[in-house]
């Protein structure tokens, strides 16, 4: 068994992000995990041209390390599914799995990257937590704010960023991105002094 807790560099890091496959649901509020690895294979020259354990899949050598990048192919409410089965596969400690999502209970474009945690209502991280027996890996809450008036958080999640909200879009992946890189290179503690004093 490998302890949850190890930084042991023999073994590989993977980044998840959480969204729903298909076209429809690129622009999504839900795809924004989606949005961040993508911008991330962007910037190591990667492509997601694999699929693997229900997830499109890639990976990179990076600084001597290899890094993994997954989108889980299994809609957003079976995310843990895919994430079990590569976490298995490859023998990964719980500390080396970094997950990518959206939150409606941060302000829009706000960061918060943490050890541990509940799934607070997200159905993705629901079914990680599930699927891994364990709440205990690192996860990058993504803040896209409160739905309107009445309108349900199931609706509002799959609604795509409307046309104000695109430009600052493409500034917060950009930030997640780094934050993503952040804990690749400082480590969860190191990152969090960072990322999450922005509010």
């Amino acid at each position: 068994m490998i302890p949850e807790n190890s930084t042991d560099t023999q073994y590989p890091r993977l980044i998840v992000g959480l969204g729903n496959p298909g076209r429809e649901y690129r622009f999504n509020r839900h795809n924004i995990g989606f949005m961040v690895v993508d911008q991330l294979a962007a910037d190591w020259g990667a492509s997601f041209s694999t699929v693997r354990f229900q997830a499109s899949f890639t990976d990179v050598r990076r600084q001597g390390a290899k890094i993994m990048l997954a989108k889980p192919q299994t809609y957003m409410n079976q995310s843990g599914r895919a994430v079990r089965s590569l976490v298995n596969f490859y023998k990964l400690p719980l500390a080396n799995l970094l997950v990518i999502y959206d939150d409606v209970d941060l302000p829009f474009g706000i960061l918060r990257l943490k050890p541990s945690g509940g799934a607070a209502g997200q159905k993705g991280m629901k079914s990680i937590i599930k699927e891994l027996g364990s709440r205990d890996f690192p996860r990058l809450r993504v803040g896209i704010g409160r739905p309107p008036g009445r309108m349900s958080v199931s609706g509002y999640v799959l609604q795509d960023f409307d046309a104000q909200e695109r430009e600052e879009v493409e500034i917060i992946v950009r930030e997640a991105a780094d934050a993503a890189v952040r804990w690749l290179d400082e480590g969860i503690e190191g990152a969090m002094n960072t990322v999450n004093q922005h509010e």
